[in-house]
């Protein structure tokens, strides 16, 4: 160690000599910045400290990198001498591994002085000094800096000095909500906000024309004790046009704009323009029904100009799904006394019909792989109102990885059809909420799938819904599904299928999937909140909540009973039960290239009346390449109860009624294309209240901490930009299935025992995030 450490320290040593033999005449290599900051008595330890972070973080030029005191970076980059090609071996070394030096300048003193004093003043930290000297050593310099810093100043009190123009009613209610407070600091950063706030807030009272660039803000220091008067005025060389407000007075849309339109034409085409209500349509061959716009549109003619209203508009273009491009264009005119503005809506649609067809790799989240074949067919404007109306097909095949050769290949065929409306579809007129960015929307939904298990069986699902989605602001979504009618028919048993009976391991799944044959009638709320996209933070999470009741409206319209003694509707026994489940995600970015991501959920279903247990289609589990990912699918719980999977087959027949699951994980990023994980997983699932399915130990109660399976392991993502190919490796540390006491299972970890990596470790390979 000693040994390496000498011929490290030589190899510097000889480095260094060679950076200083290339430094040019009358230049010295920068490789330091030093900042002395003096402060008043009034400033704290804490501003301080920021001062210094701010002020490093601004000083330039940046130093080349140092390994022990020495600019390697520098050696290298003269290491193979002045290259005689821009395309050969020593160009491309000199690029890749070496960094041209940085020299220190008087120049850049001065300019770091300038650049601080200024801050410092924005600060409030009025009169400060900045002075900066060059300290040479060999053919070294360290820039030293001298800050002195003067007291801050706060703010004594804001004054609107407007009561002379056409603003002083509009800013009655403006300054009410001022960011600027008396006794808060002085800040530049919170003043540039201030100007800003104010314009949105006029630009929304019609102030059409204003800019935050109008607005003067003058700060009066005399006052003394460190205190300043702020006054907010309109500057002398405002527009006349900015000081006052505009109406709307026509609107024009063209929703069958083509960007190769010129001027001329667009005008005259105002002349086939079509009055529905207060629009102005002009669609010649009637493509779209003017109620579209009536929605979409929240400007109003004959009311002030809003820009909110303004950019609600934009967006719910956008969002509506049938425009390529949206484009507009104000006109100012007089009319009396009152200035007006007409506006015009230029459209670019989408083609109204489009066919895709894709072949893909696919990754459940039951460590089901394999690839899929999809025909997509949509109509963008199926009754004139930009109703998306899709029918999908598609075809594929599935097999389970980490099944050790014994899970069943599946083989899937669906058809799938949509109709989505822009708006409610009630029996009762709604009016919905007109502030919202995007409209809201009516969805109907039919579906038919086939999963044809290996040589097994095959599992008819019919599924129709009906419902509804809207955003109350940009973060919240709200999805209500008053009608979900979801039918599950097994069928087609084979031999193999009923050989099955006769084994213990296998005969209570047996039992189940002949009985799956079911209906659902329920009920959907869905609640998905998320951080603001448009705020950077270091923090974003998001939540979603669902809760589906299921079987009231049934048990209301018939007592009709099978042989079992379960109701049923034409002859199909129904289920009932109330699920709810909560998933909370949260991301906390450490550094620029580590993500530490979290995710919670829990859920209950409580089977009650014609159930005993939760629909397996509806029953949680817990494992695979989204879940617990050192244990395989569906082998752990409910409870203590797992399933053998050693020579026998997995028929995947659900879970429990109850699941708790957390999972962490720290995500370091190596470059644009492969990320690591370093993660850990813990949860498991109970049912409800029935024990005779799984025996005793498999129902939630108190003590079910005791019943937690743990597992962790390391990953490794590859972004491929469209999406990322993920390898997680993972081996459990808790098996809660093990006797009382030798549940925890961390001192039989030997990486090095084959017996143990073929019992224990788990490769799940997937696409996209675990969460």
């Amino acid at each position: 160690m000693r040994n390496g450490l000498a011929y490290i320290s030589f190899f510097l040593f000889l480095t260094g000599c060679h950076v200083a033999r290339h430094i040019p005449p009358g230049e010295k290599l920068y490789v330091d910045t030093e900042i002395n900051v003096q402060v008043d008595s009034t400033v704290s330890k804490t501003e301080k400290g920021q001062i210094e972070t701010a002020l490093a973080d601004m000083a330039r030029p940046k130093p080349n990198k140092r390994l022990f005191g020495y600019p390697y970076k520098v050696g290298l980059y003269y290491l193979m001498g002045e290259p005689k090609k821009e395309k050969g071996f020593r160009a491309w070394f000199r690029r890749k591994a070496g960094e041209p030096p940085v020299f220190a300048s008087a120049k850049a003193l001065s300019s770091n002085a300038q650049l601080w004093m200024g801050f410092l003043e924005n600060e409030g930290y009025f009169r400060s000094t900045v002075s900066g000297s060059l300290k040479e050593e060999g053919y070294q310099a360290t820039g030293v800096y001298q800050v002195q810093v003067q007291p801050r100043y706060y703010i004594d009190s804001v004054a609107f000095l407007m009561d002379s123009t056409s603003l002083r009613k509009p800013m009655v209610e403006v300054r009410k909500r001022s960011l600027l407070k008396k006794d808060n600091p002085y800040r530049f950063e919170l003043i540039k906000l201030e100007r800003e706030r104010i314009t949105q807030a006029l630009q929304r009272q019609g102030f059409f024309y204003f800019q935050p660039d109008y607005l003067a803000v003058l700060a009066d220091s005399a006052l003394g004790k460190h205190r300043t008067r702020l006054y907010l005025a309109i500057k002398p060389e405002t527009p006349p046009a900015a000081l006052l407000p505009y109406s709307i007075r026509d609107i024009y849309v063209y929703p069958n704009y083509s960007l190769s339109s010129n001027t001329t034409q667009t005008d005259t085409s105002e002349n086939q323009a079509v009055k529905f209500g207060k629009l102005n349509i002009v669609d010649p061959a009637g493509i779209y029904n003017p109620k579209l716009f009536r929605d979409i549109i929240a400007l109003q003619p004959g009311k002030r100009y809003n820009s909110r209203a303004q950019d609600q508009t934009l967006s719910r273009f956008i969002n509506v799904g049938s425009f390529k491009f949206v484009r507009n264009r104000f006109e100012a005119d007089q009319q009396g006394d009152s200035a007006v503005l007409d506006v015009h809506y230029f459209l670019t649609p989408y083609p109204k019909k489009s066919a895709r067809l894709e072949i893909a790799g696919t990754s459940r989240s039951n460590n089901l792989v394999g690839s899929q074949l999809s025909l997509n067919w949509r109509n963008r404007n199926v009754f004139g109102r930009s109703d998306l109306f899709t029918i999908s097909a598609n075809a594929g095949i599935e097999f389970q990885v980490g099944a050790r050769g014994q899970g069943v290949a599946n083989y899937r065929y669906g058809i799938q059809t949509s109709l989505t409306f822009p708006r409610l579809v009630t029996p009762i007129p709604i009016k919905y909420y007109q502030r919202g960015q995007a409209l809201p929307q009516t969805i109907v939904s039919l579906g038919y799938d086939l999963i044809v298990r290996g040589e097994l069986y095959h599992l008819n699902s019919f599924l129709t819904t009906f419902g509804y989605s809207w955003r109350s602001n940009p973060q919240t979504e709200h999805i209500f599904q008053p009608i979900s009618i979801n039918y599950v028919l097994p069928s087609n048993f084979t031999e193999k299928f009923f050989a099955l009976e006769d084994d213990p391991s296998t005969r209570q799944q047996y039992i189940n999937i002949l009985r799956s044959e079911q209906l659902i009638l329920s009920t959907l709320y869905t609640y998905n909140l998320s951080s603001s996209p448009r705020t950077a933070s270091a923090y974003t999470y998001r939540l979603s909540v669902n809760v589906e009741p299921a079987g009231n409206l049934a048990s209301w319209l018939t007592r009709k009973t099978n042989a079992e003694g379960r109701e049923v509707i034409f002859g199909v026994p129904y289920s009932q039960f109330f699920r709810m489940d909560v998933d909370s995600r949260h991301f906390f970015k450490v550094s620029e290239n580590l993500t530490w991501a979290n995710r919670f959920f829990g859920g209950f279903g409580v089977p009650y009346g014609n159930s005993t247990e939760l629909p397996f289609v509806k029953q949680y589990f817990v494992g695979g390449a989204n879940s617990l990912r050192a244990f395989r699918p569906r082998a752990v719980g409910p409870g203590i109860f797992t399933r053998n999977l050693e020579g026998t087959v997995q028929l995947q027949d659900g879970g429990g009624d109850i699941k708790l699951e957390f999972n962490t994980e720290l995500r370091p990023k190596f470059n644009k294309y492969i990320q690591g994980a370093l993660f850990l997983d813990v949860g498991n699932v109970w049912m409800y209240s029935d024990n005779t399915l799984y025996g005793l130990g498999t129902q939630f109660k108190s003590d079910f901490y005791k019943q937690l399976a743990v597992g962790t392991g390391v990953g490794l993502r590859v972004d491929v930009s469209y999406f990322v190919v993920r390898f997680d490796l993972a081996f459990p540390l808790r098996k809660p299935w093990l006797p009382e006491g030798q549940q925890w299972v961390t001192d039989e970890i030997a990486p090095g025992n084959r017996a143990w990596r073929r019992e224990n470790l788990i490769l799940n390979v997937a696409v996209g995030y675990p969460f």
